[in-house]
């Protein structure tokens, strides 16, 4: 699975609380780089069932990694409100 053509670049802004619980889970993990634990949180991720849909209108400073997310609690398993 090792592709090395991949030719696109994602940019991602994050807060230090979430690169610390990013890295802190890449290591635990003993994931090689930030990119791998990244592309291994997005394949398990986009496996996971039970979740909800965006809102419509939604924007991108609604979804963070730490906590709840504001709105109806898209992407949340366990079916909590926000």
């Amino acid at each position: 699975m090792n592709d090395l053509s991949r030719g696109e670049r994602l940019q991602i802004m994050l807060t230090q609380e979430e690169l610390d619980a990013l890295d802190s889970w890449r290591f635990a993990a003993r994931m090689p780089s930030r990119a791998a634990a990244v592309r291994e949180l997005l394949k398990r991720g986009l496996d996971a069932k039970g979740f909800d849909t965006a809102e419509l209108g939604s924007q991108s400073r609604d979804f963070g990694v730490m906590g709840l997310r504001a709105g109806n609690g898209a992407g949340h398993a366990d079916g909590e409100d926000a």
